[in-house]
């Protein structure tokens, strides 16, 4: 968290790790914004993410996936479904090879809002960015990269030993 910056180079690690910290709250206050003003609580808004991130990838989520990457139960994932469906944020549509598989989309009304709410950020990033290089692009890229995954990593082993939570004794 707090580094020591007696040379040039953990001045720029710890700047750059302050940095990244403040980027990470400042998006999370804008996504939490976001679900606020369309009646969304967090969870509503990491599936809508999830559903995006799966789809820009081209495999898009089927609701088993979604509930492994949100850590919730088969029938809190179909509730979160039910939701965001009747919310119009999401559609389920059937896989043509297999119709018993269904893949979670982003159903157009809900991609509508999520375009009208994000486009003037997505132009305030367009216009952050043509101060860069390609060259310079392809560096933050491969560093981002990085960071993901080590993020991805911590994320991972932090959930694997995590306690299981107390079950209730049945009624």
């Amino acid at each position: 968290m707090y580094r020591r910056r007696e040379t040039r180079r953990e001045q720029l690690v710890a700047d750059i790790t302050n940095d990244l910290r403040r980027y990470s709250t400042d998006a999370q206050h804008v996504g939490h914004a976001f679900a606020a003003l369309h009646g969304l609580n967090g969870t509503d808004l990491h599936a809508l993410i999830a559903v995006m991130d799966a789809e820009l990838a081209g495999a898009p989520i089927t609701p088993g996936r979604l509930g492994e990457k949100l850590d919730l139960s088969s029938g809190s994932v179909t509730a979160l479904i039910d939701r965001l469906e009747r919310a119009g944020h999401v559609r389920r549509d059937r896989d043509t090879g297999d119709r018993r598989k269904v893949f979670l989309r982003y159903a157009d009304p809900g991609a509508a809002l999520a375009m009208e709410f994000f486009q003037p950020l997505g132009r305030r990033t367009d216009a952050a960015m043509a101060d860069f290089g390609d060259d310079e692009l392809e560096v933050v890229r491969r560093f981002l990269t990085a960071m993901v995954a080590t993020m991805r990593e911590h994320l991972d082993q932090v959930r694997a030993t995590r306690p299981e939570p107390p079950r209730r004794a049945p009624r």
